[in-house]
């Protein structure tokens, strides 16, 4: 795994050994940042189960002005930091080494709230719904911030109605899926 733009680009990326983790492969990456691209450069970026760190990292390398880190793994977190000094990128990275919810709680505590918010949790969990409606109840997505799931291709997303957020774009692969959303705008009556 490396990052593949940017001021790190072509820079090899260590990952979690085992099967805890699964790291979105180069070509998935590429083409979800290629679809962010217009909005990375100076952006606050949040990369919640971040596993290797590698998608906040390929942020940061793009040009996002920060990364904060949610990762409970102590391996996974000892790869981010690995990755982020390997990048010179740590003066713009953040971690917190927690769970995802808790972190988002202190997070909306501090006043927080980011561009980007990039999830990928754990497959076949019920993670979606939970983070997702804490993340638009704690305010955490800025106004005109873009939310992105990493998610099997059968992971169903129509409870998301439910929520603020309307569905800008979706990016199918062989087995899984990026897809995108926004804040939902008022219609004005």
């Amino acid at each position: 795994m490396r990052v593949i733009a940017g001021s790190a680009r072509r820079l090899q990326l260590v990952t979690v050994p085992g099967m805890d983790t699964r790291p979105t492969a180069d070509k998935y990456k590429e083409t979800l940042f290629n679809i962010l691209q217009p909005h990375v450069g100076g952006a606050a970026f949040l990369d919640l189960f971040a596993g290797s760190g590698a998608i906040g990292i390929e942020a940061l390398s793009r040009g996002a002005a920060s990364c904060v880190f949610v990762e409970n793994s102590r391996r996974a977190v000892n790869c981010i930091k690995q990755n982020l000094a390997h990048t010179h990128l740590e003066d713009r990275g953040q971690i917190l080494a927690s769970d995802c919810i808790a972190a988002l709680a202190r997070l909306s505590r501090e006043g927080a709230s980011f561009d980007i918010i990039f999830l990928d949790p754990p497959y076949r969990g019920d993670w979606y719904p939970p983070v997702i409606d804490r993340i638009a109840r704690l305010g955490l997505l800025k106004e005109d911030g873009i939310l992105v799931a990493e998610a099997l291709l059968e992971e169903d997303f129509s409870w998301m109605r439910e929520l603020p957020f309307e569905e800008l774009r979706r990016k199918e692969y062989k087995t899984n899926q990026h897809i995108f959303w926004k804040y939902r705008q008022e219609e004005n009556i």
